[in-house]
């Protein structure tokens, strides 16, 4: 692939696309988009802010011709090493395409540039009644462009689902250059192929996204969250597995074990019993009368099944402060290590408990500093670890560690990733839950796209 630092013609012809305010190859930029939330690196040659479609088109041209590379990216808070440059060329940065274009309460869609954040979406909407329910843990800096990449969930995703399933259209521009619109802004749509769907977790591989219609839904009645703690883990997880079977379905069923209560304790002193095994976080939503009986069927189920403490928030802000455990736990193992792994493997729902407790064997096992956060209530789990990679020997323990959970997860009839995709992180696992008919296709698909190779190469085609 072409050296674009070799070639001054080419990055003026870019420059020129662009105007030379918003294209940059000074060492700050190009450190800056050298990584995501992934532990691995590589420095691109050139970060471009495009503003419009027209604009992505035009550069995505000159790349195809040249052969270079090029990668999208949104906030760069990826957990699977989707967004960094590995082969460098290009880094297309979409944060200046930012804008809500319109929003239909009527038709119920919202349509939005790729650069839009979750969180800014979710208070656009929340001023008119309705709700975007992909709700990463990230929302509060992730971006639209970078949750249809990787078909990202969340908490809520028990309930509503992924980001893929709030798809009604999008804008693609192909490597080639060309323009593409698949989908309507009609929530039944059979025209074609689902066209939408294929670049929806295809992780900036097949083609970039530059304008999205989104399906949006009324704002439920009622909203009521409790917590659960237990003195044996297992009992925690086997409870996940008793709410569901019971018929009820909360818009969040979240576990955290002992670990990840006390480094999370550490850092926000926010009054969770060090002491416990284990703690479900449990959200229900919709009318008044169901949200009641089904509040009172989930505390008579956890305590059934080893529940030491029950605690229900009272007011959204009781709400909001029991969420703030969850949300900032990524970050915060961040503090006792120097790298730091967040892992995402899923399993049908009935399975929950021998890979909550499997995890836990192999963590223990191998003497890591590692915390189990799950969104338990759909299966996925997501083991973190804390480690320092400069250590060979630890860092090799790690690596075996999260082998064995992903060959854990697939020995009960689970998968490699609920929401985080596969990145650089997985590739060397996908042959567990790919057959080679199901990789030969994967890679045409890939080939009739991008003949060039020039869309985030290094990645998992």
């Amino acid at each position: 692939m072409l050296k674009l630092r070799e070639r001054s013609d080419v990055k003026n012809e870019l420059r020129t696309i662009v105007g030379p305010e918003r294209f940059y190859d000074n060492p700050e930029e190009l450190l800056a988009a050298s990584y995501d939330a992934y532990i691995e690196e590589a420095l691109p040659e050139a970060v471009i802010f495009p503003q419009s479609t027209g604009e992505i088109a035009a550069v995505l041209e000159v790349a195809n011709r040249e052969g270079i590379p090029v990668t999208g990216r949104g906030a760069g808070t990826g957990l699977s090493g989707g967004a960094f440059p590995a082969r460098g060329g290009l880094v297309l940065n979409f944060t200046r395409m930012s804008r809500i274009l319109e929003i239909s309460t009527q038709d119920r869609y919202a349509v939005v540039q790729p650069g839009v954040v979750n969180m800014d979406l979710q208070k656009a909407l929340a001023g008119k009644g309705f709700f975007y329910p992909p709700d990463p843990s990230s929302y509060a800096v992730s971006t639209i462009g970078g949750n249809i990449a990787e078909n990202a969930g969340g908490p809520r995703c028990l309930k509503y689902g992924v980001t893929g399933d709030y798809i009604l259209g999008l804008e693609v521009v192909l490597a080639s250059g060309k323009v593409i619109i698949s989908g309507s802004r009609n929530v039944k749509d059979v025209t074609g192929y689902n066209l939408a769907s294929l670049f929806c977790g295809s992780e900036g591989t097949l083609g970039i996204v530059s304008q999205a219609t989104l399906k949006i839904l009324p704002q439920p009645q009622a909203q009521r969250t409790v917590q659960a703690f237990y003195d044996d883990l297992k009992n925690t997880a086997e409870t996940v597995t008793a709410i569901i079977g019971a018929n009820i379905l909360p818009a969040a069923l979240e576990l955290m074990d002992n670990f990840t209560i006390n480094v999370t304790e550490d850092s926000l002193n926010l009054g969770l019993p060090r002491e416990r095994a284990g703690m479900l976080l449990i959200q229900v939503d919709g009318d008044e009368d169901a949200v009641a009986q089904d509040m009172e069927s989930i505390a008579t189920i956890a305590k059934s099944n080893g529940a030491v403490e029950v605690r229900t928030a009272k007011t959204e802000a009781q709400s909001d402060e029991l969420w703030t455990a969850r949300r900032a736990a990524y970050g915060i193992f961040a503090r006792i290590a120097p790298n730091v792994l967040v892992e995402d493997a899923t399993v049908p729902v009935s399975r929950v408990p021998e890979m909550v407790m499997g995890t836990r064997e192999i963590a223990d096992r191998h003497g890591l500093q590692m915390g189990i956060l799950a969104h338990a209530g759909d299966g996925n789990l997501h083991p973190v670890i804390a480690a320092d990679k400069r250590d060979p020997d630890e860092w090799q323990r790690v690596e075996k560690a999260v082998k064995e959970i992903f060959e854990l997860a697939v020995s009960l009839k689970g998968t490699l990733s609920g929401e985080h995709g596969i990145g650089l992180a997985k590739q060397a696992f996908l042959p567990l839950v790919m057959n080679p008919a199901t990789q030969e296709l994967t890679a045409t698909i890939k080939n009739a796209l991008d003949p060039k190779g020039i869309l985030n190469p290094g990645k998992f085609v």
